[in-house]
């Protein structure tokens, strides 16, 4: 099965919340209201700032995957 790169994820008991969920490597779920990151690969304090560059970027494109998504649900 082929995964999308971005996901979107809900959970009733975290109605404020807006979770992205990252497929593939560094694999990781976004709150973008928090902008806190759970990782799904172990990733140390030290590996998290040598590839916080691209990371950054990712989240950036889980935002705008966001906003996409929220588009063609208005539409």
């Amino acid at each position: 099965m082929e995964l999308p790169k971005f996901m979107m994820v809900e959970h009733s008991n975290h109605e404020e919340d807006i979770f992205i969920l990252h497929t593939e490597f560094p694999r990781f779920m976004v709150n973008l209201v928090t902008e806190d990151i759970e990782w799904f690969e172990d990733v140390s304090a030290e590996d998290e700032s040598e590839i916080g560059v691209e990371v950054e970027k990712l989240v950036i494109a889980a935002d705008k995957f966001y906003e996409s998504e929220v588009e063609k649900l208005v539409d």
